[in-house]
């Protein structure tokens, strides 16, 4: 199979992945629950992947928390900082992960920025909602449908003029793009662990510049005699057994990440992306391309974007079709009613995977 859905999930793992998570099963008990080998080793298992987060991400381990996904740590961040009526200012381009959230708040949300691949109209829309005065900010790093990369740099630093707190959405980003905690200076950035960081599924991390609120509670293994969460980094965000084998994987997925580096990953994800992107417009297919692109691509064929899937998947090509839980982005770029066929390469992106995508693209044109 020719995998080519990593905006989903990273499916082919580096093998260092696997052997750590096996590796935690067979002797990971429950970390900070007792002093005996198992659950030490369990204990310093998710450090280790703390401190690996710290140092790819510029950040302190105690500010790295460990989520089940990228949506578990947006909602503890938007627990923290969106009340209802608080006015927010997203991107035209988020995913529900931001905006349902936000909906269940009751917040009232105004989108900055509807031009796909237009770093001007995002800053300028940006710019006029903080001036006009917001609450909080909440922005994707890169769209999960189209591969746009957006400022994040530009939106943090306007945003920290005005003194509005903000959250940044680095599910598109982590593990291909590098991002700073530090130089940012956000108050939250939520990322996924199954996606490039090159995790197991049900992981994932919240950095945090700010003490979260609770989202959960329960049991930490620390101030036990308390009726109240702790009131610290991490513990405060931690409520329960951490999911000790996937954490393994995680860290070994950020320390394949680190070795190899986010320029390489990224250069290999674009380079597969725009060859890609060039070979379906050849085909005659509308293909969604422009300035400030990662390494996914979007387009539209001669028929239903389900059944055009399905096609390639019957040809040993995996992609996605649809709407990708983010109609915003749609109704942005005029794809609300049709969806889009998504293509998005990982950390093995090689040319042979774009071959065999064209390859098999060229049945759409003869489906049709």
């Amino acid at each position: 199979m020719t995998y080519l859905d990593n905006g989903a999930t990273s499916f082919h793992k580096p093998e260092s992945v696997y052997r750590a998570v096996r590796c935690a099963m067979e002797n990971c008990a429950n970390p900070g629950r007792g002093g005996y080998t198992a659950a030490m080793t369990a204990a310093k298992t998710v450090l280790r992947c703390r401190e690996c987060a710290a140092e790819l991400f510029d950040c302190q381990p105690e500010q790295v928390i460990m989520t089940a996904n990228c949506t578990h740590g947006l909602n503890i961040a938007m627990n923290t900082l969106v009340k209802p009526g608080s006015r927010v200012v997203i991107s035209g381009f988020e995913h529900n992960a931001v905006t349902r959230p936000l909906y269940a708040r009751q917040a009232k949300v105004m989108v900055a920025g509807r031009k796909l691949f237009d770093w001007t109209d995002t800053l300028e829309q940006f710019e006029d909602a903080l001036r006009k005065g917001v609450d909080v900010a909440v922005f994707t790093h890169v769209s999960n449908v189209f591969g746009y990369i957006l400022p994040v740099r530009e939106i943090s630093a306007l945003c920290r003029q005005y003194g509005v707190p903000f959250i940044i959405d680095a599910a598109q980003s982590a593990g291909s793009l590098p991002i700073s905690m530090e130089s940012l200076g956000a108050d939250f950035i939520a990322m996924p662990g199954h996606k490039g960081l090159l995790g197991p599924q049900g992981t994932g991390l919240l950095l945090c510049g700010r003490e979260p609120l609770p989202l959960l509670q329960g049991g930490t293994g620390s101030m036990s005699i308390s009726r109240e969460m702790p009131d610290f980094l991490p513990d405060v965000a931690e409520a329960g057994t951490l999911n000790v084998p996937g954490i393994a994987g995680l860290a070994a997925g950020m320390t394949y990440i680190k070795r190899r580096g986010t320029e390489d990953i990224f250069a290999a994800e674009y380079r597969e992306m725009t060859r890609c992107g060039r070979g379906l417009e050849k085909l005659g297919f509308r293909v969604f391309m422009g300035e400030h692109q990662g390494g996914t691509v979007s387009f539209t064929p001669n028929m239903d974007c389900e059944e055009a899937a399905e096609i390639l998947g019957k040809n040993k090509v995996a992609v996605r079709a649809g709407l990708h839980c983010a109609p915003l982005a749609h109704e942005s770029a005029g794809t609300l009613e049709s969806g889009t066929v998504r293509i998005s390469f990982g950390h093995d992106a090689a040319p042979w995977q774009t071959g065999e995508l064209l390859l098999a693209a060229k049945k759409l044109t003869t489906q049709s």
